[in-house]
């Protein structure tokens, strides 16, 4: 992959910020028509709450993030806030992913115990309006720079960014790599959340980093298997639940360099 001419790693995608443990840009990713995913479009995070002036600061006027998609529940939301609401120069966008019925479990995904691809699998069937309202929102130029997280920025924002990115034609490789990436990044996650009142009882977390979910391959792997096994691909799952075919044109021109 690259940037302005210079060839970098997956790891290099790495945002680094003081309040926040898991942001990345999803830029530089190939795509299976020998393409790359433009840098400075989407940004992942988990949660915003703890930014710092400095981090906001970098995001905002540096980096220029124009939107927010916030995947949290709207209560969870509503009790931890961010760090990016009310700012008037970014749109902040309330669209939450959750399975029917919105469960407890929806917040933080517990992989020891829980069947993960069957919950994201539960996340697309639950949450397909906010999931296309959130690709008209990355097509629209006028919206990015724009970052979406949720608690942890592993489960759904890892669905959203799957669900986005092969819909954008980006390799199943790599979006099994970007997955991946949070893996190093867990037992920040997870000392950060434990500290904040929504979470710190989730066991998921609370058992330590071998107890908690973690971002294998094998999970993001099989739950693509499943999208395309039930749509076809991404594309085929958003225009199934409303996306026309001009939208999903301008979300593959958005997001990846002609």
């Amino acid at each position: 992959m690259s940037i302005t001419g210079t060839t970098v790693t997956h790891n290099q995608r790495w945002i680094e910020l003081a309040g926040a443990d898991n942001t990345r840009d999803l830029g530089g990713l190939a795509t299976d028509g020998g393409g790359r995913t433009r840098f400075g479009r989407l940004l992942r995070a988990g949660t915003l709450q703890d930014l710092t002036a400095d981090d906001v600061t970098h995001l905002t006027e540096e980096l220029g993030v124009r939107t927010v998609v916030d995947l949290r529940l709207a209560d969870e939301a509503a009790r931890e806030g961010s760090a990016l609401s009310g700012i008037p120069a970014v749109r902040y966008f309330s669209l939450p992913l959750s399975s029917t019925g919105n469960v407890r479990s929806d917040i933080v995904a517990d992989g020891a115990e829980m069947d993960i691809v069957g919950h994201y699998v539960a996340l697309l069937e639950g949450s397909a309006a906010n999931i296309v309202t959130a690709a008209r929102i990355f097509a629209d130029d006028t919206r990015t720079p724009a970052i979406f997280h949720c608690a942890a920025g592993k489960d759904r924002t890892g669905v959203l960014a799957a669900m986005v990115l092969d819909a954008a034609g980006v390799s199943r490789e790599e979006i099994i790599a970007d997955y991946a990436l949070t893996g190093q990044r867990m037992r920040q996650i997870s000392a950060r959340l434990l500290r904040l009142a929504t979470y710190r009882d989730m066991q998921a977390l609370s058992r330590g980093v071998k107890g908690a979910a973690t971002a294998d391959e094998e999970s993001m792997a099989a739950f693509l298997d499943e999208l395309h096994s039930r749509y076809g691909s991404g594309a085929g799952y958003l225009t199934a639940h409303g996306l026309s075919a001009g939208e999903l044109t301008a979300l593959r021109s958005a997001l990846v360099e002609p």
